[in-house]
């Protein structure tokens, strides 16, 4: 095993309850709209894609706040005020890392082993987040970090994996990554490379059946998975 390569959203943080669904909240009562999304609630709106079109879902199901004069102009309005806040919540270090995410990056920096970070969501939200909620010490041993507009295709398209392995000139066999969906797990598999799943508030109920491991969290205490658990994947895989 040479390298270690994390997905960010739902990997490093549980971004999308944590971070998006409060940050959704706090544009709603910037703009007095009577509006909360519960954890339940965000369960199903977190099926729609994007932002603008999750929040356009949503008050035509529930209805539209009073004396709306055009709604494409409040979705605009809303969605920008949601991404300012959502990077205030970043920044403010108030996203928990999840369980065993700082011990894994920890062994790994002490085994020599590349770090680096795959993720097709906002760039400046993904190296914030490993910035604030890693920490410099530990941001500065990844070898790169990919987000954003990096690439065409977003997962499952390997295209980001593919971008790491050729930036990083990774050997994939010898690389493991992190993953909290079906679309990352399909990126990465698609990719040559090995994955491990650590579901998410949201995805704990998608089909990971061709991970390598399924856990819940890769923990701290107690502890579900070691260097060396991932280790021995790749090494099972070598020896095939």
């Amino acid at each position: 095993m040479k390298a270690l390569i994390f997905d960010c959203d739902g990997v490093l943080v549980d971004t999308e309850r944590d971070g998006h669904r409060v940050a959704f909240n706090q544009a709603f009562a910037k703009n007095s709209i009577d509006v909360e999304w519960s954890v339940e609630l965000y369960a199903e709106l977190v099926q729609v894609a994007g932002g603008k079109e999750r929040m356009t879902y949503y008050f035509d199901q529930f209805g539209w706040p009073d004396g709306v004069e055009n709604k494409e102009t409040l979705i605009k309005e809303l969605h920008r005020d949601k991404t300012d806040l959502f990077m205030k919540i970043i920044e403010s270090g108030e996203l928990k890392v999840r369980p065993g995410i700082q011990r894994i990056v920890d062994e790994a920096i002490e085994a020599g082993m590349t770090l680096a970070v795959c993720s097709t969501s906002n760039e400046r939200a993904v190296r914030a987040v490993v910035h604030h909620q890693l920490g410099p010490e530990r941001e500065a041993k990844f070898s790169g970090i990919f987000a954003g507009d990096m690439v065409n295709k977003k997962k499952p398209h390997p295209a980001i994996y593919d971008l790491a392995r050729q930036e990083l000139q990774l050997d994939p066999a010898q690389c493991v990554v992190v993953e909290d969906s079906r679309n990352g797990l399909l990126a990465a598999v698609a990719a040559h490379m090995n994955c491990i799943v650590t579901t998410s508030t949201y995805t704990a109920k998608e089909d990971f059946k061709e991970a390598d491991l399924i856990v819940s969290e890769i923990g701290d205490d107690p502890v579900n998975i070691t260097l060396g658990d991932l280790k021995a994947i790749v090494k099972k895989r070598v020896s095939h």
